[in-house]
């Protein structure tokens, strides 16, 4: 069963770093576009990072270069490093990933269930 896994979420102060990884497993015959989503109670779900297979990355406005997105295709991870973390930058951290996992050679969405990330001021 394919599957992507968070983890590295935790309770920081502001100011503070965190470090989220994302694994994939399963039958995974290629990985294209990763990325890291999040979504506050309350608010919808927005884009934090994406990374593509070229290792081309995009940031939502709110990260201003506090965050940093990177991948390692040989053991099909993702990671966000997270800097200069704020109160509002709380919510569940969830992982995305676009991958061909049969051999109809359409990829598919997938999703991880999320790591808690909690700012306190």
């Amino acid at each position: 069963q394919v599957q992507l896994v968070e983890s590295g979420g935790a309770l920081v102060q502001t100011g503070e770093s965190l470090r989220l990884s994302c694994a994939a497993s399963g039958t995974i015959y290629r990985i294209d576009d990763m990325a890291w989503y999040r979504q506050a109670p309350g608010k919808q779900r927005e884009l934090v990072a994406t990374i593509s297979s070229s290792g081309s990355t995009s940031y939502g406005d709110f990260v201003k270069g506090r965050f940093t997105i990177s991948r390692d295709k040989a053991k099909k991870t993702a990671t966000l490093q997270m800097n200069s973390l704020k109160p509002e930058d709380t919510g569940v951290y969830i992982c995305y990933a676009e991958m061909l996992t049969d051999l109809t050679l359409v990829p598919n969405d997938y999703w991880g269930q999320g790591t808690q990330v909690t700012v306190s001021s």
